[in-house]
């Protein structure tokens, strides 16, 4: 699959970018250790979807100059959240502004894509645009597609690795910003779980819970695109961490029953 005539980042114009999200990142450094914790798990999530981005397309057999511009949307596809928590305090989109867009916004009125040819520079946008829409706008081009499918799985992915493991984690390490100030409450909702057995993607501004939560970013296996990615999930044994710390329910069992059905036979796992 080529799309280096849509966009081809070169080594030095990934280092450019590079180093203005090292200086924008820095920019926010602030005296606060609940703000300073905040955004530095922001930074460190970003690398790590740089790398998740890496490891599905070395698998779709991408050229050097495709992968480096999907490294260049992992690493800038969240530069939103910045802005966001400190005009905010939080990274809940419904609480004070939709993350993708002040990305966007950001990208723009730094000049960050100042290097990066046009064609590229669009396609970057566009992926930190569309990154965490609940569908990709139909009317865009196979390039725009491909790359922001591609975005959106090691978003998932990362995400995935990161609750899967957070969710064992002492109540008194926990992070208020990754449950995205949900209640820890024993309950699932109706709607939630009516969703999901419909098979269903869920909204962000229907979750009431932590647990509608989690079953969310389980759900998340019937939005991945790539068979590397389903592969990944599967391997990483992500759903059945996830809902070990769910409760005992008929519901719950359903719906993992069928996302687990799923992601087998996206991953070529079998029965």
């Amino acid at each position: 699959m080529d799309f280096k005539r849509n966009g081809n980042i070169s080594e030095a114009q990934l280092v450019a970018l590079k180093n203005w999200f090292s200086r924008y990142v820095r920019s926010f450094d602030a005296p606060d250790p609940v703000v300073r914790q905040a955004l530095a798990l922001k930074v460190d999530y970003s690398l790590r979807v740089c790398d998740e981005i890496l490891n599905i397309g070395g698998k779709l057999t991408l050229g050097d100059g495709e992968l480096r511009l999907a490294k260049a949307m992992a690493l800038v596809h969240d530069i939103g959240r910045f802005n966001q928590y400190f005009l905010y305090k939080t990274f809940v989109d419904k609480k004070s502004a939709d993350h993708a867009q002040l990305g966007v916004a950001a990208l723009r009125d730094g000049n960050a894509l100042a290097v990066i040819d046009n064609q590229a520079s669009e396609l970057i946008l566009k992926a930190v645009s569309y990154h965490n829409r609940l569908h990709i706008p139909e009317d865009e081009g196979p390039a725009c597609v491909f790359f922001t499918k591609l975005l959106r799985d090691a978003d998932k992915l990362d995400i995935l690795h990161l609750v899967s493991t957070y969710y064992y984690v002492p109540d008194s390490e926990r992070n208020a910003a990754v449950e995205l100030d949900l209640p820890d409450a024993p309950e699932v909702s109706d709607e939630i779980l009516n969703t999901l057995l419909a098979r269903k993607m869920v909204r962000m501004e229907q979750l009431r819970t932590l647990n509608d939560f989690k079953l969310l970013q389980m759900a998340w296996v019937y939005d991945l695109n790539f068979p590397p990615t389903f592969q990944f999930v599967y391997r990483r044994k992500y759903l059945e961490r996830i809902r070990d710390t769910l409760p005992a329910s008929d519901g719950i069992d359903r719906i993992y029953a069928g996302l687990m059905s799923y992601l087998k036979e996206k991953s070529g796992s079998g029965s």
